[in-house]
C-alpha cells in the first residue's frame, strides 16, 4: 500500500492532534499573512488567501485570529517571510520534500539539516527529489457530503483529474494550475470543501519495512514540529500489515 494518503492520516493523529493548538494556529496565521501580502487582502480577490482562510476555518481557527493575520500583512510589524523548499532522502532512501515559511533562512536550513542528519538521512539540493513528485491540487470533502457517484460526477464536471472515496471522505485531485477553478465549480454543487491545498504527490513509492517506516514517521514528526515548517511530503510505501501496525501504534 502506498504510504502517501494513509501516512497523512497517521501523521494527523500522531502529530497534529498531539501538538499544541497554538502551534497549528501559528502556522496557519503565517500562511494567511504571506498570502495576504502576495496580493490583495481580500479573500474574494486573492485565491491564495482564500485557500489559506478556508483551511484555517477547517481547523476551527477563531475568526479574530484570521482577521488579525490578514491585517498583519499590511502592518509595520509584519515579518518578511520567505518561502523555501528543502529536499532530501530520509531513512530507507525515502524521498522527502519540506516546505517552509521563514524569516531566517540560515536558522531553518540548519534545523532541517540537523533533523535529516540525526535520522540517518541527507539533505540535498533543490530539485534533487521533487522530480519524483507531481505538484497537484487536493480538495477534501467529508464522507457524508454525498455518495461517491455524485462526488465523481461533480468532479468530472469541474475538471478534476481523480477522485478517491472511502469511509474517511472524498479526496479530489486536479492540476496545480486549475485548483481555483475546480474548487469553485465543486462548491457550486457540493458546498464549501473541508480543505483545499496544493500538495506534492509521489509518482512512485519507495518500499520500506516497519522499522524504516517508523524512522521516517519520526523524522517527519520532528520536521513538522519546527515552527518554520509548513508541510512535509514523503514517498514511502509499506504493505497493508505494516500500515495496520503503524496505524494502531
Amino acid at each position: 500500500m502506498a504510504g502517501h494518503s494513509q501516512f497523512k492520516n497517521i501523521m494527523h493523529r500522531k502529530g497534529r492532534q498531539d501538538a499544541a493548538r497554538s502551534k497549528i494556529f501559528s502556522k496557519l496565521a503565517r500562511e494567511i499573512t504571506v498570502a495576504a501580502k502576495s496580493g490583495l487582502p481580500d479573500p474574494a480577490m486573492n485565491p491564495r488567501l482564500r485557500l489559506a482562510v478556508q483551511n484555517a476555518k477547517a481547523q476551527s481557527m477563531p475568526k479574530e485570529n484570521i482577521e488579525r493575520a490578514i491585517k498583519k500583512a499590511s502592518g509595520t510589524e509584519a515579518e518578511n517571510y520567505e518561502e523555501v523548499r528543502y529536499e532530501g532522502y530520509g531513512p530507507g532512501g525515502v524521498a522527502i520534500i519540506v516546505e517552509a515559511l521563514t524569516d531566517n533562512r540560515n536558522r531553518t536550513a540548519s534545523n532541517v539539516r540537523a533533523a535529516f542528519t540525526k535520522a540517518g538521512g541527507s539533505l540535498g539540493e533543490t530539485g534533487s527529489v521533487s522530480f519524483m513528485f507531481n505538484r497537484v491540487g487536493e480538495i477534501l470533502y467529508p464522507a457524508d457530503v454525498a455518495d461517491a457517484e455524485k462526488v465523481m460526477e461533480a468532479a468530472i464536471e469541474a475538471g478534476a483529474e481523480d477522485v478517491q472515496s472511502d469511509e474517511n471522505g472524498h479526496v479530489i485531485t486536479c492540476a496545480f494550475e486549475d485548483i481555483g477553478e475546480v474548487t469553485s465549480a465543486l462548491e457550486a454543487v457540493l458546498g464549501e470543501a473541508e480543505s483545499v491545498k496544493t500538495v506534492w504527490r509521489p509518482q512512485t513509492g519507495t518500499p520500506v519495512d516497519e522499522e524504516k517506516a517508523q524512522s521516517v514517521l519520526k523524522l517527519i514528526a520532528v520536521l513538522e514540529d519546527d515552527d518554520d515548517v509548513q508541510n512535509v511530503y514523503a514517498n514511502f510505501e509499506v504493505d497493508d500489515a505494516t500500515m495496520a501496525k503503524l496505524s494502531a501504534a
